[in-house]
């Protein structure tokens, strides 16, 4: 794939969902892709199936609510490839419920994977990017950082604050390029880390209508595969049949 090819790209939370499914889009597109999660057992399968396909990839376990780990990961992909094309800031997790619940704890992880997971893929990738002169760094929003429903007061707002944070970094670097990709309903294990009966259940309802990991792959690809003087600031991809 043009504008791919050869690019050293680090995907956070890559062990499934739209991680694994960007990091097998983009070894088939040429890229060196370098993929970190908790679950080693599960990257370890995934860089199975992608050398095994003939493309070229790196794991490491990654912890994005452990600043130093995130650094590391990013350093590791330098290490390994000789520089830090991009960098996919994909770990997310979404457990709903009502505020009046108060589940502080939910509150708290969701912030520090969320919120400081992004920014701590910022700070990893920023200094290595600036050093060589150009970059990429992606982060993946939602359809929940465009509008509130209710039990996802809390994870709507982690969302909100990717794409500020976002927009913020595109003003300040005239270098590095910013993208925000905010998926609609797609088909992943997001969902499973909701605990709330009745939020559970009501997002059945809501994931009736998905489009694929795939699919959000191939807009991430898109972005990366535009000239060095190309930003794509922001993609909103969603099921066609999707109200929301």
């Amino acid at each position: 794939m043009n504008g791919i090819e050869g690019k050293v790209v680090a995907i956070t939370g890559a062990s499934s969902g739209i991680g694994e499914a960007t990091a097998r889009v983009l070894a088939a597109g040429g890229a060196h892709v370098v993929i970190g999660a908790r679950r080693m057992d599960r990257l370890q399968n995934l860089g199975d199936e992608i050398t095994a396909a003939g493309g070229s990839v790196r794991s490491r376990r990654l912890d994005v609510t452990e600043c130093a780990d995130v650094e590391a990961f990013a350093r590791y992909a330098q290490q390994q490839f000789g520089r830090l094309d991009v960098i996919v800031n994909n770990a997310g997790i979404m457990p709903l419920s009502p505020l009046a619940e108060l589940k502080v704890d939910e509150w708290d992880r969701m912030v520090d994977v969320n919120i400081k997971g992004v920014l701590y893929g910022i700070a990893a990738a920023l200094p290595l990017m600036n050093a060589q002169g150009d970059g990429q760094i992606i982060n993946l929003s939602s359809i929940g950082g465009h509008s509130v429903s209710p039990t996802a007061a809390v994870y709507c707002a982690t969302k909100f604050a990717v794409g500020a944070i976002s927009d913020g970094l595109r003003q300040e670097t005239d270098r590095i390029r910013v993208t925000v990709i905010s998926p609609g309903t797609t088909t992943s294990e997001l969902a499973d880390t909701i605990t709330n009966a009745r939020a559970r259940e009501a997002m059945k309802a809501w994931r009736a209508i998905t489009i694929s990991a795939e699919a959000v792959a191939n807009a991430i690809a898109y972005a990366i595969s535009q000239p060095a003087d190309v930003d794509v600031s922001e993609i909103i991809i969603r099921p066609t049949a999707s109200p929301h």
